[in-house]
């Protein structure tokens, strides 16, 4: 095996087990409501998202991919030197960040990590923003991440709405079980957008790879079959792996939540992420869920959110993409020094 083709290997490994990150640090978007509602055990509840996870790519085109894979960084104005190594260190800087946030318990955003980090790692590589970043892809991402919450807060508030004045003569008990078995349905709803809308995100990365590399220049714009399967077994495997300290914030921390609350909120965030995934957005599953949650919360009364927490929530939000991006610029200068020793 040649050099180059080691290193294409290894940096793709690289992103997959950030792809595999994103699965067990954003398992709780996927679960949190099933787990703190009682309608599934924790185990039953990854197998069930995990699943959802994998077969995503069934129902999904590969939209995101490319938009992460062309139409925010110009990776050819970087230094052909240096491209892989800008693609290797990004990767490494979001996966560092998730790692920080996850320990702290903290749903920040492994979609935003990852575009910070390209980011960041292309800026350090290309000393400026000449020619580097293409606006329409930052545009329709950055704008998202203010409209994919405010989304799923109305989606949330507006189906629970609905949901109280639909069932307002029946019994709590009834509505719990009619509920515990919806939940289900929406637990896999928005598992399957999960998978669909973040897995894609390391399918752009690898893409990006091959064509730095040229070994596949076309890679970009049709992304192969055995990177959309492997990214969607590593995303799986990562929500099998749990995400505890997360579930907690968002099952429990947030708001009290029902069977019922747990539909609304899945069931807003589910078709937020389906609407984005078509339209090539790489949005932030945790930012949808959160404000179905909220939105849900809301219904009771504005008090019955945490604002504490959600306030935290939010300013791990703000921070995701410019902490990600300094990370990954410190590992390419520690690199870049490595090098030139």
């Amino acid at each position: 095996m040649s050099s180059l083709m080691a290193f294409v290997v290894l940096i793709i490994v690289v992103a997959l087990i950030f792809d595999y990150v994103n699965g067990f640090h954003d398992a709780a978007n996927s679960i949190a409501t099933v787990v703190s509602t009682r309608v599934l055990s924790p185990g039953l509840a990854v197998i069930w998202a995990a699943f959802f996870n994998f077969i995503a790519f069934l129902f999904f085109g590969t939209r995101v991919a490319k938009t992460i894979g062309s139409d925010m960084v110009n990776i050819k104005v970087v230094s052909e030197d240096w491209r892989l190594w800008v693609l290797l260190c990004g990767v490494l800087g979001a996966i560092i960040w998730n790692i920080i946030t996850w320990y702290y318990g903290l749903p920040s955003s492994s979609s935003h990590a990852l575009v910070g980090g390209y980011a960041g790692a292309a800026l350090a590589a290309h000393r400026g923003f000449d020619h580097l970043f293409i606006a329409s892809g930052w545009i329709k991402t950055i704008s998202f991440i203010i409209i994919s919450p405010l989304v799923g807060v109305a989606l949330g508030f507006s189906l629970m709405a609905a949901i109280m004045w639909i069932f307002r003569n029946r019994s709590p008990d009834r509505v719990d079980k009619l509920f515990r078995k919806g939940q289900l349905l929406s637990a896999a709803l928005f598992s399957l957008g999960h998978g669909g809308n973040d897995a894609q995100k390391t399918m752009g990365i690898i893409a990006a790879v091959l064509v730095a590399s040229n070994i596949n220049p076309n890679a970009a714009a049709d992304i192969p079959l055995w990177v959309v399967l492997s990214c969607h077994a590593a995303i799986a495997l990562g929500t099998l792996s749990g995400g505890w300290r997360i579930v907690h914030t968002m099952g429990a921390r947030l708001t009290k939540l029902k069977p019922v609350g747990g539909f609304a909120a899945e069931t807003a965030g589910a078709t937020a992420l389906f609407v984005s995934t078509y339209g090539g957005i790489p949005v932030s599953t945790t930012h949808t869920i959160t404000g179905g949650i909220v939105g849900v919360g809301a219904t009771r009364r504005i008090s019955a959110v945490r604002w504490g927490v959600a306030k935290n929530v939010i300013w791990a939000w703000v921070l995701t993409i410019p902490a990600s991006a300094l990370v990954a610029a410190l590992c390419f200068w520690i690199v870049e020094a490595i090098r030139k020793t």
